[in-house]
């Protein structure tokens, strides 16, 4: 008994860190509604900046003093983020801001690399706890004991400063109605700006009070980006008390999953959370969201026009372009241009459901890269030939689709987007660790074209075929009727309810066929590459696909394959300079900020501003 009470604190120290981060996560979204992604940069910066001071004061007061300063500077910096990069798309749709916040993860990772270099950073112990405790026989780090009485403190805090306050209760009463908080006199900017140097500093001090039992380094913003978004929705967004509770939960379970179900660790909590939500769709301590609450924000989304024969003429034109691209005779071309034409389509399948359908997915990955392995599966053990393969790999990924959506579509706004991470997580965990099968973390290797499309310029005109194919598929569904009643789910799920349509069936069979088009994306690549990782399904791979979708626009069909087309393209160049991630997390910022309608946007922009002065010289 006495070693499971010392793992329990174990993990309530680790917890610590978590609720911390997560608290200010919540806090943020609550009152902003931003989906804030580079949370997790604010967390790393928060340890790297406490080294540094700790180096400049050192010994007992010197140590706290710069897990203070640590906060205080990272709140500035989650101020400065705020007014210059979020403030001004404030107006565009909400999810649209994750863009601009994961621009500012890449310009933070470069940055931070830039001045503290690659190395590891080790921070000294904790002066005055550096040694252990024995509680009932057991031997416990006194400094867990710290961080433990920390979290609980700052619980402690931050309930009196929402409740006894009146700063608080302007904060609280922001989370339920800005617009009327605003009527009532109070400067809303000011108070967006309080609110992010108020997360910021909870990120820095989590960040610096884990130094000790740790060290600075690069990886620290994706490593706890997943754990804290996770513990935010299932304690339920926007609830301080939820982001304890879920931060203690996850924490002290995953300590035990440890010693008792070692092979869990990696999904325990994604799978914490998909019980979760299925059983209380907001979360723990979360409310229900109100129509609108997610995505709404701006003019409403326009009408997808059906192509005019001038735009026929442009797309074949740009298709018989890409048919002359082999002829060139430079093979690296050809490999590039199968890379972009892929990434469209898995771009585009995911536009489906988003743009078309409202339904911002975080785990449109597991379909994509588990096309892949389904095709390199019965390639390698049942002798299965390409062709077979590539029909197999849709099938495949829109059976696991149809399970995940039949849970999924239950929910709405950001706890959709989290369940499809969850299930997508589940699904990477039994790739990576079910090495007797899927190779794990070596991969699947000699997946190779049938012998007809062996050579890069065949295998290119294969993959221009299915790819613009299943693309153009994707565009003509969107002007079926079921394609309309898709996009009334998105613009009134009520008002389409009560026309006799069935709102989740609707959503349901887009987020199966969605899935279906990501595993011939999928399937096609592993035959261009030859081999499929697990890296194809994870997180990192659902936000490039976010990104490709946002960067070209939502609103418009043609926007995934703008968007896909320049993020590769920029990859390819960019990663040639040895800063590639500052320069594309600047350019990024820059495309949310400057076109919010991302590049489709502005090409109607531009249009409209050539139509004008056409129109104006018409006039009598």
């Amino acid at each position: 008994m006495a070693f499971y009470f010392a793992q329990l604190l174990t993990g309530m120290a680790n917890a610590s860190a978590l609720f911390l981060v997560a608290s200010g996560l919540s806090i943020i979204f609550g009152v902003t509604r931003v989906v804030n992604f580079s949370h997790g940069s604010l967390y790393m910066l928060g340890a790297y900046i406490a080294y540094s001071a700790m180096i400049i004061f050192p010994g007992f007061f010197g140590f706290w003093a710069s897990i203070i300063i640590a906060g205080l500077a990272v709140g500035l910096i989650g101020v400065i983020i705020e007014v210059c990069v979020l403030k001004p798309i404030y107006k565009a749709p909400e999810l649209f801001q994750l863009v601009a916040t994961f621009g500012v993860i890449l310009v933070i990772q470069d940055l931070a690399l830039l001045i503290w270099g690659p190395e590891d950073l080790f921070g000294p112990r904790a002066p005055g706890f550096e040694g252990i405790v024995e509680i009932f026989g057991e031997r416990v780090p006194s400094y867990d004991l710290v961080l433990i009485t920390l979290a609980v403190t700052v619980l402690v805090g931050l309930w009196y400063l929402f409740t006894k306050t009146r700063v608080g209760i302007l904060v609280r009463a922001a989370t339920q109605d800005r617009e009327m908080v605003s009527a009532l006199g109070v400067n809303q900017s000011i108070l967006f700006s309080g609110v992010f140097f108020l997360g910021a500093f909870l990120a820095g001090i989590g960040g610096a009070a884990q130094l000790p039992k740790g060290s600075a380094n690069l990886l620290m913003d994706f490593g706890i980006l997943a754990p804290i978004f996770v513990v935010v929705v299932t304690g339920g967004m926007g609830s301080i008390w939820g982001a304890f509770v879920a931060a203690m939960l996850i924490s002290v379970l995953q300590v035990y999953g440890i010693r008792l179900l070692p092979n869990s660790t990696l999904v325990l909590m994604f799978v914490v959370m998909a019980v979760v939500l299925v059983i209380r769709p907001w979360g723990l301590f979360g409310k229900p969201e109100v129509a609108g609450d997610h995505g709404s924000q701006g003019p409403p989304p326009k009408p997808f026009r059906e192509l005019q024969k001038s735009g026929k003429i442009v797309v074949a034109i740009l298709i018989g372009a890409l048919a002359l691209v082999p002829m060139s005779g430079i093979n690296f071309l050809s490999v590039l241009f199968t890379d972009i034409i892929i990434f469209c389509l898995f771009a585009a399948s995911l536009h489906y459901i988003l743009g078309v359908g409202g339904l911002v997915s975080f785990g449109h990955a597991a379909f994509y890269g588990g096309g892949a392995y389904v095709a390199a599966l019965f390639v390698q053990y049942a002798n299965t030939p390409m062709e077979l393969a590539l029909m197999l790999a849709p099938l495949g990924t829109g059976l696991v689709a149809l399970i995940i959506g039949w849970f999924c579509v239950r929910l709405t706004g950001v706890y959709f987007a989290m369940l499809t991470l969850a299930c997508a997580q589940v699904l990477w965990s039994i790739v990576f660790q079910w090495g007797e099968i899927t190779g794990g973390d070596d991969g699947m290797l000699n997946i190779w074209p049938s012998e007809w499309a062996s050579e890069p310029k065949v295998y290119f005109y294969l993959v221009l075929v299915l790819g613009v194919g299943g693309i153009l598929i994707l565009r003509a569904m969107a002007h079926t009727p079921f394609g309309y009643a898709l996009r009334a789910t998105r613009d009134s799920a009520l008002r389409t309810e009560a026309i006799g349509i069935n709102v989740k069936l609707t959503q349901w069979m887009a987020f199966v066929f969605a899935g279906a088009m990501a595993g011939l994306a999928g399937g096609l690549f592993v035959f261009a590459k030859g081999s499929v990782f697990p890296t194809e399904m994870e997180i990192a791979t659902s936000f490039d696909a976010l990104i490709m979708v946002f960067m070209g626009g939502v609103q418009s069909l043609t926007g995934p394959i703008a968007g896909a087309s320049v993020f590769t393209l920029l990859q390819d160049w960019l990663a040639r300079f040895e800063y590639w991630r500052l320069l594309l997390g600047i350019l990024i910022i820059l495309i949310a900020i400057l076109m919010p309608g991302g590049l489709a946007g502005a090409l109607d922009q531009i249009k409209n501003l050539i139509k004008r002065p056409h129109s104006s010289r018409e006039k009598p």
